[in-house]
């Protein structure tokens, strides 16, 4: 990843998370729980989606469970969260591919449906109307999309669902890609809207379970060493949290963030015309979750 130098931002401070409304889809575990922790341990007024729910201790914090694999319920909850009111709206969720291709009920692959295709399908309903009738209008609504910008992965349009030739490899590419374009394709569709990719690097989570066997022994052992050799969940959302509020983000959109929340440069490869083409793509193969949705186009 190459550093973008132009990008300079100051953190803002923990009164401002105070009151603020903020979404987090996958904060139910990993780096979104530690990010929605974090948020509501500072007064502000979280939403959490995912499957199973760890905080039922914290009144501060409220669930909303949903199966985020498969398209129909992303599109549901979509429609069904707050997101009027919310000032933030945070998508951590994601696997890794598995060594060999894994359909979800819908027929996608399944870390193209878990890490990518399902906010696509969420921000059709979602991106309209996020912010429109919050309390505080002093900076644009945001969103922030978690994944892996910045680090080269163009994507194949050509071959979205990896039907025609699956690695593992090339099919988180595709989610790779998808989550860097899509911050691009958010940033020149709604500019009233921020809209920045965060790369958070290598943490101890559960992400890799799926390709690793979850809690498998090989699994705990490459976790540990992760944890010895990396930031936890909890500390890189202490470092990320002093950016998601920042007053300098009114002056950026589009722009990518690195695991010590440095601004990083996009993929050279994400032309206008791949990032049309690959929406594009998204769209044919979310077609079926599409259609007579209230919201206007992407």
């Amino acid at each position: 990843m190459r550093r973008d130098r132009k990008i300079v931002w100051h953190p803002a401070g923990v009164a401002a998370i105070a009151g603020k409304r903020v979404i987090v889809v996958g904060g139910t575990g990993g780096i979104g729980r530690a990010i929605s922790r974090l948020l509501a341990s500072h007064g502000a007024d979280v939403t959490v989606v995912g499957r199973r729910f760890r905080d039922a201790d914290r009144p501060d914090i409220v669930f909303v469970p949903a199966d985020l694999g498969l398209m129909g319920e992303a599109r549901r909850v979509a429609e069904e969260l707050p997101a009027e009111n919310a000032d933030i709206l945070i998508f951590t969720t994601g696997i890794f591919a598995a060594p060999h291709r894994q359909m979800t009920a819908d027929g996608i692959e399944r870390d193209l449906a878990v890490s990518y295709l399902n906010r696509f399908v969420m921000l059709r309903s979602l991106a309209p109307r996020l912010g429109r009738d919050r309390r505080d209008t002093a900076f644009r609504p945001r969103i922030f999309v978690m994944g892996y910008p910045g680090t080269g992965a163009a994507g194949d349009p050509g071959d979205l669902n990896a039907e025609r030739r699956y690695t593992a490899l090339g099919a988180h590419k595709n989610t790779i890609a998808g989550n860097e374009m899509l911050v691009i394709d958010l940033a020149r569709r709604f500019p009233g809207i921020g809209s920045f990719g965060l790369n958070p690097g290598l943490i101890r989570t559960d992400i890799r379970g799926n390709p690793l066997g979850e809690n498998s022994l090989r699994h705990r052992i490459v976790e540990t060493l992760i944890g010895l050799l990396a930031p936890d969940a909890d500390s890189y959302a202490r470092r990320i949290a002093p950016l998601l509020l920042s007053p300098d983000l009114e002056r950026f959109n589009g722009a990518m963030f690195d695991r010590k929340a440095r601004a990083i440069l996009p993929t050279a490869a994400l032309t206008p015309d791949h990032i049309d083409r690959f929406m594009t793509a998204s769209e044919r193969l979310a077609q079926p979750w599409l259609e007579g949705a209230s919201s206007p186009r992407l």
